[in-house]
C-alpha cells in the first residue's frame, strides 16, 4: 500500500473519531473549561514549569493538552493531520479565550518543517499517548523534531510501553496475563479493523487503521541518531487509558494492573538538543 493510501485511511478514521471523543469521559473537558486544564500525573510531574515557553505539540488531536499547556502560560502551536481535529481545537481555543496562546495547524507530521517554515525554533516539542504507532518512519520523525527545536530545546515524550503494546487488548482478567497479539520485533504495518475504536461508543464507518510497532531501542536510537541527547528515560506501571480491559483506574486517573505490576505500561523520556545538533 502506498504512503498516500495508509495516510488517507488513518486520517478518515481520526476525522470520524473527533465528535465521539468530545463526548467521551476519557476526554473530559470540565477542568479545561473551568480554566484548570491539567496533564496526566506522569507528564505533570516531569515536564516542569512551562510558563513562557514556546511548545510545538505534535499529533495534538483536538487540542485538550495543548490548551492545558497554554493555561499554564505556554505559547503552543498544535499540529495534527485531521482537519476535523484542528477545526475543533481552534474553536475550543476561541471559546476559552486562548487564541493568543494556542493556535492549531493542519498537517502531516512528516511535513512539519515545511508546514511550519515561518515559525522560529521551539523551546519544547511535546508529544504524548498513542502517537508513535501511527508513524512508520521513526528516524525521519526524530530528525524533524531536531530541526524544530532551539539549540538548547528539548523533546518530551510519554507513550505506552512497547513491551505492553504487543499484548492483546481484551485479555486481562484477575491474575491472568493477556495473550500476545503482536511479536515485539514486528516492524511491518499492522492492518487493524476496530469498529468502535478506543474511545468511541458507536461503531465507526472508517474502522480500518494502519499502525506500526516500535521497540524501545528503535525509539531511543532514532532520537540519538538525529543529534538529540537522552537526558533520562523512565518506565511506569501506569498508563493514561485502559490499554487492557483488566486494568484498574486509580484516583490519579491513570490505569494500572489490578494486583502485581507484571510489566511496564508506559515510558517517558526527555531528549535535549545541543548547540551542535541541527538534525541529520
Amino acid at each position: 500500500m502506498s504512503d498516500e493510501d495508509w495516510l488517507a485511511v488513518n486520517r478518515a478514521n481520526w476525522d470520524e473519531s473527533v465528535a465521539a471523543h468530545l463526548s467521551h469521559p476519557s476526554y473530559d473537558l470540565t477542568a479545561l473549561r473551568a480554566g484548570r486544564g491539567r496533564l496526566y500525573p506522569i507528564e505533570a510531574g516531569e515536564l516542569g514549569d512551562v510558563d513562557g515557553l514556546r511548545i510545538l505539540h505534535l499529533q495534538c488531536h483536538f487540542g485538550r493538552d495543548s490548551l492545558a499547556l497554554a493555561q499554564q502560560g505556554a505559547f503552543v502551536v498544535g499540529l495534527d493531520f485531521s482537519p476535523e481535529a484542528v477545526a475543533t481545537a481552534s474553536a475550543l481555543a476561541a471559546e476559552l479565550g486562548l487564541s493568543d496562546r494556542a493556535r492549531f495547524v493542519c498537517g502531516d507530521v512528516y511535513e512539519t518543517v515545511a508546514t511550519l517554515a515561518d515559525e522560529p525554533p521551539f523551546d519544547v516539542v511535546f508529544t504524548t499517548w498513542g502517537v508513535l504507532m501511527w508513524l512508520p518512519d521513526l528516524p525521519r520523525w526524530a530528525d524533524i523534531i531536531a530541526r524544530m527545536l532551539k539549540p538548547d530545546g528539548w523533546l518530551y515524550l510519554a507513550e505506552a510501553h512497547p513491551a505492553a503494546m504487543v499484548l492483546g487488548e481484551g485479555g486481562v482478567s484477575g491474575r491472568r496475563l493477556p495473550e500476545a497479539a503482536t511479536a515485539y520485533f514486528t516492524r511491518e504495518a499492522l492492518i487493524l479493523e476496530s469498529a468502535a475504536g478506543y474511545a468511541n461508543d458507536q461503531p465507526l464507518e472508517n474502522a480500518r487503521t494502519y499502525e506500526w510497532h516500535h521497540g524501545l531501542g528503535d525509539i531511543v536510537t532514532a532520537l540519538v541518531a538525529a543529534g538529540l541527547r537522552l537526558d533520562w528515560l523512565h518506565e511506569h506501571d501506569a498508563v493514561a487509558w485502559p490499554l487492557f480491559d483488566g486494568l484498574v483506574e486509580a484516583e490519579d486517573g491513570l490505569w494500572r494492573w489490578p494486583e502485581t505490576a507484571w510489566l511496564p505500561l508506559a515510558f517517558s523520556l526527555r531528549a535535549g538538543k545541543t548547540a551542535a545538533s541541527s538534525g541529520a
